[in-house]
């Protein structure tokens, strides 16, 4: 029930929705709870983890809290492929875009965009064969390209990959835009 949950929540199936965040940056934990808990191993780490403890990716983590899908990225129970955008990649939008976006009135929207970045289940790179595809949460494709090491999904290139307790996390150099 609990994965069934956290699929619909990142497919936007109709399923009770779990209470979310107006706010545009990740809720803190309490400061009690904070003093009282040890960090997280590399090992404990979700693919939202992963994202908070990267620089390179802070718009990525506001963007995932505005779209309200930071509970189903933490969730250790999930297994997710994510195609993570740096910093750079956002930049690389036109201007004024991300901020458009991070607009309550598009958050729609911004659910699309970051949901086309996220699947289920996990895909090693291994099996990211040249013209294969994947079925985004955002029920879109997208298509890989392979030269050799180097791989690419849309158009966006894969420059790193970090393993999670609930997925992978693919570094990408590229914002990838769902189909119109």
């Amino acid at each position: 029930m609990f994965l069934s949950f956290i699929a619909a929540t990142i497919l936007g199936c109709a399923q009770p929705e779990a209470p979310k965040s107006t706010a545009l940056e990740m809720p803190k934990a309490p400061a009690k709870a904070a003093t009282a808990a040890k960090p997280k191993s590399d090992a404990e780490k979700t693919v939202l983890d992963v994202a908070l403890g990267s620089p390179d990716h802070t718009t990525l983590v506001t963007a995932v809290s505005a779209a309200g899908l930071a509970d189903a990225l933490g969730s250790p129970g999930g297994i997710y492929t994510v195609f993570a955008p740096t910093n750079a990649a956002f930049d690389k939008l036109p201007a004024g875009t991300v901020e458009g976006l991070l607009k309550p009135e598009k958050k729609g929207d911004l659910k699309k965009i970051i949901q086309h970045h996220a699947a289920v289940p996990i895909v090693p790179l291994a099996q990211m064969l040249d013209g294969g595809t994947l079925t985004m949460a955002d029920g879109t494709k997208v298509t890989f390209k392979r030269e050799g090491d180097k791989v690419t999904v849309d158009g966006a290139a894969i420059l790193g990959t970090v393993n999670a307790v609930n997925g992978v996390v693919y570094v990408v150099d590229s914002v990838i835009l769902p189909p119109a």
